[in-house]
């Protein structure tokens, strides 16, 4: 069953998504990027808060290490620093790049740790046709397929149909967990889940104004939820 992904960027956003449903809370600053981060201090506040929150059903906590070139040192550090907050998940946008493979090498090891991480891939991107495997064996838990132009346009406008049912099997076939994000707005929610995703992110579709700079909307977060469950 597909389920919800709400970005947020403080504690009472965090209990707003869950108060309306959603099954991941995803720290992000929409500000900053794509994938901008919160300082680490406000990642700790919100893991804590969620982790200790009474709950019949378990919610995950993930994390964004930001808009970073694809530099191991660098990528490698930020993410044992948002990792030090204890999120479920460290979230890693694969940014263009000549050869990724030198990161991989560097995070497997954090993977083999028990740490969880998230590729992020970008829909208007162009990536070698063997990075999804390369993905895997490198340990990661699951990839998620999202825009890096925050304009209004979804990955649907980026990846043709067939090709993005192709990816969605690799994925899966590969033991990833698989996540769709992206503009996303409700009315898009019938459509992305013909692809099979374990997660649909939304953050502006489900914001005030649909503006992802704005707060949060918890009249669009029940009606997103309403659709994935349908």
């Amino acid at each position: 069953m597909t389920k919800l992904l709400v970005s947020v960027t403080n504690v009472e956003e965090a209990q707003l998504a869950l108060e309306n449903g959603a099954d991941m809370i995803d720290l992000k600053d929409p500000a900053q990027g794509a994938l901008g981060a919160l300082p680490i201090e406000i990642i700790r506040q919100i893991t804590d808060y969620v982790h200790t929150k009474d709950s019949i059903e378990t919610r995950y906590v993930s994390a964004t290490i930001g808009d970073l070139p694809m530099q191991t040192a660098l990528v490698y550090q930020r993410v044992l620093e948002v990792a030090s907050a204890k999120p479920d998940i460290v979230k890693i946008g694969f940014f263009e790049a000549d050869d990724y493979q030198p990161c991989l090498d560097a995070l497997k090891s954090l993977a083999d740790s028990k740490v969880k991480l998230i590729a992020v891939l970008f829909a208007e991107y162009e990536y070698p046709d063997n990075l999804i495997a390369a993905i895997a064996d490198a340990g990661f838990y699951g990839l998620m397929i999202d825009t890096a132009h925050k304009n209004g346009e979804t990955f649907m406008r980026y990846i043709p149909d067939e090709k993005m049912k192709a990816l969605s099997s690799q994925i899966i076939e590969r033991g990833l967990v698989f996540g769709l994000a992206g503009s996303l707005k409700v009315e898009h929610v019938a459509k992305v889940k013909q692809y099979n995703p374990g997660y649909m992110g939304f953050r502006g579709g489900v914001s005030t104004q649909l503006q992802r700079n704005m707060p949060l909307d918890g009249e669009k977060l029940r009606q997103c939820r309403h659709e994935i469950r349908r």
